[in-house]
């Protein structure tokens, strides 16, 4: 992964995926995946490799809340659900605790630079919840003292 824009390497990440059909999302998400990010120079790039306008592309990558376009995340991303079942199981309470334990808001990188705190949307695991995504992997049945062990075990 590369954080340094280059519109070179992205046409070649791009390449392979203009000759499927609905080829814009996986190539959102390799271009994601070189960079860190959606740089905003690829929105451009990207409307004009699917003959789409800058609005459809900018509107699809706005959309899904995993593609980020205001900057790479950190290393480490913790995603804590937000959706009702884990709420009814204390996860506002849980996020609160978060948010202060890594002195970060929703869709913030914490001061020490490790962890990109980010609100999910449900997943999946409705009868386990607080449930939580750390670095792509999913945990269930959290309270404070479990997903803080959790979050120092995996920045090591």
């Amino acid at each position: 992964m590369s954080n340094i824009w280059s519109e070179e390497r992205a046409k070649e990440i791009v390449a392979p995926h203009m000759l499927i059909r609905s080829g814009l999302l996986p190539a959102l998400q390799a271009i994601q995946l070189e960079f860190g990010q959606v740089p905003r120079p690829a929105i451009a790039m990207l409307a004009h490799a699917f003959n789409l306008s800058r609005a459809e592309v900018f509107g699809v990558a706005s959309f899904y809340h995993d593609f980020r376009l205001d900057g790479p995340a950190a290393p480490h991303v913790l995603k804590l659900c937000r959706a009702e079942a884990c709420q009814a199981v204390g996860a506002d309470a849980l996020a609160e605790s978060t948010k202060a334990r890594l002195g970060a808001s929703w869709g913030e990188t914490a001061a020490g630079g490790a962890w990109t705190l980010e609100p999910v949307f449900c997943l999946g695991l409705c009868a386990s919840g607080p449930c939580a995504m750390i670095d792509g992997e999913p945990v269930a049945r959290l309270d404070a003292e479990k997903l803080f062990a959790l979050l120092d075990e995996a920045a090591r």
